[in-house]
């Protein structure tokens, strides 16, 4: 089978790192065959510090460490490549950056946040559907080993909520909960799935607090804290008992390979494994927990 190649737009964020070390260095326990990151646009945001101050580092790192080329444009990259991971970590950039991307119609993974509005977050979802161009969006999270296995066992019945819980910072450049809300909004409903229609948010400078009502009757939280910590716990609640693990467990990258198998899976012509109705939803709940966290009021999606 060919070997796929990998196009990598935005060097700014951590997760650059991690999947330039998934993809190319096959002495890497989580080491992913199949792919290989071959080259990359740099980009970066100037007015946003934790991107602009990231991009010389990354990008060295993985051009001398791990063989990928540098490229002036993101026209090059997907000219150039197979499939594209789209990872600038300024989810402001995203639309832009899609829309050259797309007609192409290569496959293409949009790191977390798929966009920080859902008017942003439903222009990508429309250029994908004109131009036929496969893609997904989603935190590692929705793919943490424990988490998978939590909620796969059924054996105490239907789910009837979670409770989600983790690190919550706030960036300037990034409405409210878009930048690190995320994380427990995608394990959230990656548990529940689609289906809330209201929302409300508690904010005071130590913690967020979000509740989300379903249609049919779930109910869903989540808790943010700026207090220390950084793992991620989850409670499903299901009819006969509730059950918390850490979504992450002891393996922190084995998430972010997870997620990589499933992005070179829908690069050989798999299904997207995220709905993009889904992602649009979840992009709208963070919304509408942004207005809440104002307003003080239940929001409707």
């Amino acid at each position: 089978m060919e070997e796929l190649q990998i196009g990598m737009v935005g060097m700014d964020t951590s997760h650059s790192r991690i999947f330039a070390a998934l993809l190319n260095d096959e002495s890497h326990p989580l080491y992913i065959p199949g792919g290989r990151l071959h080259c990359g646009y740099p980009g970066g945001s100037l007015d946003f510090e934790l991107s602009y101050s990231r991009v010389r580092p990354i990008s060295s790192e993985l051009q001398e460490r791990y063989g990928v080329e540098l490229l002036d444009s993101i026209e090059e990259v997907a000219e150039r490549s197979h499939a594209i991971l789209l990872t600038s970590v300024d989810g402001r950039v995203h639309k832009e950056q899609f829309a050259v991307l797309a007609p192409y119609g290569k496959p293409v993974f949009i790191d977390k946040p798929l966009a920080v509005s859902s008017e942003d977050a439903k222009v990508i979802v429309e250029l994908a559907e004109r131009y036929g161009t496969p893609f997904f969006s989603s935190s590692m999270l929705r793919f943490g080993g424990p988490l998978v296995a939590l909620l796969e066992d059924e054996s105490a019945g239907a789910i009837l909520g979670a409770d989600c819980t983790g690190p919550l910072d706030l960036q300037p450049t990034q409405p409210g909960l878009f930048w690190y809300g995320i994380h427990a909004a995608e394990m959230l409903y990656a548990a529940l799935g689609e289906g809330c229609h209201c929302v409300r948010a508690v904010s005071n400078d130590a913690q967020e607090w979000v509740v989300g009502q379903w249609k049919d009757g779930r109910i869903g939280t989540i808790r943010g804290n700026r207090t220390g910590g950084s793992d991620f716990y989850i409670v499903l609640h299901r009819q006969r008992g509730s059950n918390g693990i850490n979504a992450l467990g002891a393996n922190y990258n084995a998430g972010h390979q997870q997620l990589l198998k499933k992005f070179i899976a829908m690069a050989r012509g798999d299904c997207p494994p995220v709905r993009s109705s889904l992602t649009l939803e979840l992009i709208r709940f963070i919304e509408a927990a942004n207005e809440s966290r104002v307003s003080g009021a239940d929001v409707r999606l």
